[in-house]
């Protein structure tokens, strides 16, 4: 930990709920390089392997400070400003994080897309933003030449690595011949500090527009709510995670593996990321732990200095759930923050909460809960609408208890869309000077408060006697010791809908002839015995099903639905 005298906490800005608000996010970093300059912000693999454990290089917050700050300086000679609409496609490390805070200091308006979409959607969402600057890996510059139409405004461009025939400096020469002080820009908290888009798992990717207050009110928050410590070590398996990291006085820990591919990522470099830097803190997808928690368990691992395990982006399953607290200290923390990139963090819940409260409810198609809403937030259940409702009213309230669209308010909503006026409509609500964020989710608040999360509207499926939400029903299938997961899917036209379970087995499980006819008839016996699952007559098993491409855990039914509709006679 870093010494207290070294901290005067009744100053920090990112202390609590109660601190001084920001108005220049990147204001948090030249706080923590006057405090503690030599500490480590950034540890990275320093690639290649040694005799026995990987290596690893530090970056102090002095040295990314001055990084940052040489790249603010180097980017504004070259033309870019304040209010500049910048995309940045560069891998996580400690160039993206440097440039990140450079770009905030500026001013200027940093723009993040998940390139794991693909090409054709990542460049529709270019399109759509219309960037004026653009510093990114060679192979980004490569399809900025190739694809030019949609580059249009683009006006500025730096390359992150080695320059090939299409111009512009590098962001090494802007670095080298640029001094390393630098006047932060007076951004106020209601101006645009970054857009950043969804991953387009249920729909069109989206821009968010973020500004500097709500980055700052979700530092104060993340930290409030989770006793998060300036000195702690995180691991840092989500690239914006990570840039939290040293607002809030954490050294971020970045491990060997593909960011846009975390179910992929291999359980011995994450162990060892943690173990070799005394990690006390972890953030990543279900999909990930899911690989993580078999591998520790299998081998007997534990991870002991973990004080904490965050875990978002889809729900998380309580066999999840006891894996990790099976590994981890018996003091240590499991919590599951529910939110998205409009709004995060929402609600929260432990995982020990779960398992001794919920999971037994759960398992029998309660949906899963996600805790109480944080201090500030204020979450209604809506009546569920698919068109846009301009105006908050009472009466679109559902009392406790009952299934409908989930909405939020508070410091850490966002207010619209960029560029996107139909998507704001859809998803927001205005009450005076408020605004409501419709999540899209479907979920109910029980009697003592508690969100429970039921699926997404745009996956409900709508039959000729009712509405079946996808986590309950699921849940129920998901009993079967072997299925490893399953997904509800409609086919045909909503109203007249054909409910169908998908199932992915267990590795090594996939059934065929008698098996596969006796393992349906298991599933439909599960399923019989539910209330909320005896309309459900067809049962398909899929060997590895669809998933999205940030947190790899959200499944893609739409592509299901379709898939089902061609399998089913």
């Amino acid at each position: 930990m870093i010494p207290d005298a070294a901290l005067d906490r009744p100053e920090t800005a990112h202390q609590g709920t109660s601190a001084a608000r920001v108005g220049n996010i990147a204001s948090h970093l030249p706080l923590m390089a006057s405090r503690v300059p030599d500490h480590p912000a950034i540890i990275v693999p320093a690639g290649g392997q040694g005799t026995s454990r990987a290596r690893y290089r530090s970056v102090t917050f002095a040295e990314l400070e001055a990084t940052s700050n040489r790249y603010a300086n180097g980017l504004l000679a070259a033309g870019l400003s304040r209010g500049t609409r910048t995309l940045v496609m560069v891998r996580p490390g400690v160039e993206f994080i440097a440039l990140i805070f450079a770009l905030f200091k500026i001013g200027a308006v940093p723009i993040l897309i998940d390139p794991g979409m693909g090409v054709r959607r990542m460049l529709a969402c270019i399109r759509n933003v219309a960037p004026e600057a653009l510093i990114g890996l060679p192979a980004a510059q490569a399809v900025r030449v190739l694809r030019r139409g949609f580059f249009e405004q683009v006006r500025l461009k730096v390359t992150v690595g080695r320059r090939w025939f299409w111009g512009g400096p590098t962001l090494a020469e802007l670095h080298d011949r640029s001094k390393a002080e630098f006047d932060m820009a007076a951004t106020s908290a209601d101006e645009v500090a970054a857009i950043l888009f969804t991953s387009g798992s249920t729909g069109p990717a989206k821009g968010v527009v973020y500004r500097h207050g709500m980055f700052d009110a979700q530092v104060r928050w993340i930290q409030a709510c989770y006793g998060i410590e300036p000195g702690e070590v995180d691991l840092s398996t989500f690239p914006l995670f990570a840039l939290f990291c040293p607002a809030m006085g954490m050294t971020s820990v970045i491990p060997d593996m593909d960011a846009s591919r975390p179910g992929r990522a291999d359980p011995v470099r994450i162990i060892e990321a943690v173990t070799a830097n005394r990690a006390t803190s972890a953030f990543g997808s279900p999909a990930l732990w899911n690989r993580v928690s078999r591998y520790c368990l299998e081998r007997g691992i534990q991870l002991p200095t973990l004080r904490r395990i965050l875990i978002a982006g889809a729900p998380v399953p309580w066999t999840l759930l006891d894996r990790l607290h099976r590994m981890l200290d018996p003091s240590a923390t499991v919590a599951t923050p529910y939110g998205a990139t409009e709004a995060l963090p929402v609600a929260s819940i432990t995982g020990r909460e779960v398992l001794e409260e919920c999971a037994a409810a759960a398992r029998q198609g309660a949906g899963t809960c996600v805790g109480r809403p944080l201090p500030g937030i204020r979450v209604r259940i809506i009546r569920v609408d698919d068109g846009p409702l301009a105006e908050w009213s009472d009466e679109l309230a559902l009392p406790d208890g009952q299934i409908g669209e989930i909405a939020v308010s508070g410091e850490v909503v966002t207010r619209e869309y960029a560029d996107q006026p139909r998507a704001t409509a859809l998803a927001k609500l205005r009450q005076d000077d408020k605004i409501w964020h419709r999540m899209g989710d479907l979920g109910y608040l029980d009697e003592r408060g508690r969100l429970w999360f039921c699926g997404r509207k745009a996956h409900r499926v709508i039959t000729a006697s009712g509405t079946l939400c996808t986590v309950p029903c699921e849940a129920v299938f998901n009993e079967h010791a072997d299925v490893f997961r399953s997904a509800l899917v409609g086919v045909g036209p909503a109203g007249r809908q054909r409910p169908v379970i998908v199932v992915e087995p267990e590795a090594n499980r996939f059934p065929s002839g008698r098996r596969a006819a006796a393992f349906r008839q298991e599933l439909l016996a599960l399923a019989r015995a539910n209330e909320r699952t005896r309309e459900i007559g067809d049962v398909l098993f899929h060997r590895s099903l669809p998933v999205d491409v940030r947190h790899n855990a959200k499944i893609n039914r739409e592509l299901l639905a379709c898939r089902a509709a061609e399998r089913l006679p």
